[in-house]
């Protein structure tokens, strides 16, 4: 209660976290500045036109020859363009013949390109499929027909609309817990040999337990009200599902704030001030989270070694639990496994941070 700076960490720094990747960051791609090249004015390429004009992810230019548009691709001004060529009503009315139209989009954007590439398939693809249901002839040859016994449906379980927001919350979660039990931590204890105070403590009649547990036993507590608070907030604010119980994310929270804090204190034994603390904070434990937990990057699209490495990291089980418990549930089978990977690190940085305590302070 006597740091300010830590309430401030503690209490303010978790909704506005909450806030910046709640709505700054997202991983949806909406708005797409998107060129249509309209090539003829027949009755088919109309009607996919205005079925690409129709979607809430582009924003179109309209355009009738491609080099108008080139040059804006070039500039950056365009993700893409879609072109329906000249010929396109007339492979439309022949069943032995397909008729294609050309995507292009800007690969130096290689993320956004592929989306926008994907959802300009997919435009054409339900505009071909809406021809065929409503018994129109002339298609047999592009792909679709109104007789076919089977149509394929998709469904995405756990994130139906699949948003990004739901996924990406509860990963800022883990961030802001390990925010509050590592670098404060280490900060807290810093300081203490900053301002020359832990001789004294070490001097008092407490054991070298009891002043660890001083120090520990507050932030445990200030990261479980933390976790509340922002699942409170990601559910009533945000509209995040939250489809398990508050004793799973108990027992899931309290499992990586165990490593979590073990880290900072570990810090804080090789490190006597508070900003050589933060900076190992910071590259220990904050980067860890933020680039390989698979909070913003999947972790099986990373090369072997770095996937190697990211066992070693806590916040890696912490992100798939939190996931699991918001979005599928209590799903056990998971969260066991996640759970015991946390307390075996945990484990091992208590034992790592008392064999250099008595080290240090012999």
């Amino acid at each position: 209660m006597r740091d300010p700076s830590a309430m401030l960490i503690a209490f303010v720094l978790p909704p506005a976290l909450l806030f910046f990747f709640g709505y700054a960051i997202s991983l949806d791609v909406k708005d797409v500045n998107l060129a249509l090249v309209v090539e003829n004015d027949g009755a088919y390429s109309r009607d996919l036109a205005a079925a690409y004009a129709a979607t809430a992810y582009f924003d179109i230019t309209p355009a009738r020859h491609r080099k108008e548009v080139v040059r804006e691709l070039v500039s950056g001004d365009l993700t893409g363009f879609v072109v329906i060529p000249q010929d396109f009503d007339a492979r439309m009315a022949d069943p032995h013949r397909a008729a294609n139209i050309q995507i292009i989009t800007d690969g130096s954007r290689p993320n956004i390109a592929s989306f926008s590439a994907g959802y300009a398939q997919g435009v054409f693809n339900t505009w071909l499929a809406g021809r065929a249901e409503s018994g129109l002839t002339g298609i047999a040859g592009n792909q679709l027909e109104p007789q076919a016994p089977i149509q394929l449906e998709q469904r995405f379980w756990f994130n139906p609309e699949l948003d990004s927001r739901s996924v990406l919350v509860p990963g800022a979660i883990a961030l802001v817990t390990t925010i509050i039990a590592t670098l404060l931590t280490a900060m807290v204890i810093a300081r203490e040999w900053e301002r020359g105070t832990m001789e004294a403590l070490l001097s008092t009649p407490a054991s070298r337990a009891e002043i660890i547990l001083s120090k520990l036993i507050p932030y445990f507590v200030l990261g479980l009200v933390a976790v509340f608070g922002c699942t409170l907030l990601a559910v009533e604010f945000f509209g995040i599902p939250f489809k398990g119980s508050l004793g799973a994310l108990l027992l899931v929270s309290s499992a990586f704030l165990l490593p979590a804090l073990g880290l900072g204190l570990l810090i804080s034994v090789v490190s006597q001030s508070q900003f050589e603390a933060a900076s190992i904070g910071l590259l220990l434990g904050f980067m860890p989270t933020l680039l390989l937990s698979g909070f913003m990057y999947e972790i099986q699209s990373m090369p072997l070694v770095v996937q190697l490495i990211t066992e070693i990291v806590p916040a890696r089980y912490y992100v798939a639990s939190l996931q699991s418990i918001f979005l599928a549930g209590d799903v056990w089978s998971d969260l066991i496994p996640n759970i015991l990977s946390m307390l075996a690190l945990g484990i091992v940085l208590f034992g790592l941070t008392f064999f250099k305590m008595r080290e240090g302070l012999d």
